[in-house]
């Protein structure tokens, strides 16, 4: 097979429908999401949308986090922000207690002294994947209440991704590691 191969197509809407229902099939574990103080709407539109992508339940906003339903988060969300139950948890604390009473591990995803490569987090089973504000990623609080911290190894010359992306990498890491081990 060339480089150019004719006979390579996109896929057509139902065969689209068709591959993301054999992925979800595989899929057992059950994967959360809490979101700190992110204030911008394209970041949290961005954020809601990798969600909805990679099935999360529930989405836990803490702190000063902008609502899924303004007008602007919906222009990048595109409709998916109708597809992840999400609720208004208050502070760090309370938003990790909340995590915590639905059965889940919370993992902090930021760069700190004991924080392991996201690639070693403990992200099997069923977990809660936690991301801070644009500006200063996990308050202190969060951090605290994590039951782990990973970061996203970099070799780059920026010291940090957006945190839509982010978010993305780490929802990413932790579907892909549960369909690894099946």
């Amino acid at each position: 097979m060339t480089a150019h191969d004719p006979a390579r197509k996109q896929l057509r809407p139902t065969d689209v429908k068709r591959l993301n229902r054999d992925w979800r099939r595989r899929t057992e574990g059950r994967l959360g999401l809490l979101v700190e103080s992110v204030t911008q709407p394209f970041n949290m539109g961005s954020i809601i949308r990798s969600a909805a992508v990679f099935g999360v339940e529930h989405l836990w906003l803490a702190g000063n986090a902008i609502d899924p339903s303004h007008r602007n988060v919906a222009k990048t969300a595109l409709g998916t922000e109708r597809l992840v139950s999400w609720e208004h948890a208050g502070t760090p604390d309370a938003a990790a207690a909340a995590v915590r009473k639905q059965g889940l591990r919370l993992v902090a995803v930021e760069l700190t002294g004991d924080a392991v490569p996201l690639h070693e987090a403990p992200l099997d089973g069923d977990v809660c994947l936690a991301v801070g504000g644009e500006d200063h990623g996990c308050s202190p609080a969060l951090l605290a209440a994590a039951d782990a911290v990973a970061y996203i190894p970099q070799i780059g010359r920026v010291g940090s991704l957006n945190v839509a992306v982010a978010t993305a990498i780490a929802l990413a890491e932790a579907r892909r590691r549960e369909w690894a081990a099946g």
